[in-house]
């Protein structure tokens, strides 16, 4: 994750189909990509876009034998499962 992502957590997100993705814009504030989001929603009503906060952790995928020690010492941020969040409007 660079550092511009680090800083621009929220993202708004475009739905294209077969179940992918495209980052439309990254914004440091919710309120901010809901402003983003209306504008974008103005322009083009039929396209659906969300908006999520992205919190990729910074460590590279570990071994399956330390992720289970870090699961068993109840480390649910190092395996990057706090923060993850979908926020659709």
């Amino acid at each position: 994750m660079t550092y511009f992502e680090q800083l621009h957590p929220w993202c708004i997100i475009r739905l294209l189909p077969n179940l992918q993705r495209r980052v439309v814009a990254r914004c440091r504030r919710r309120n901010d990509a809901e402003s983003h989001l209306q504008v974008l929603r103005r322009l083009m009503p039929t396209v659906p876009f969300v908006i999520v906060f992205d919190m990729t952790p910074d460590n590279p995928p570990q071994s399956s034998q330390s992720k289970g020690k870090q699961e068993a010492s109840g480390s649910l941020l190092a395996s990057g499962r706090i923060g993850e969040g979908f926020f659709q409007d």
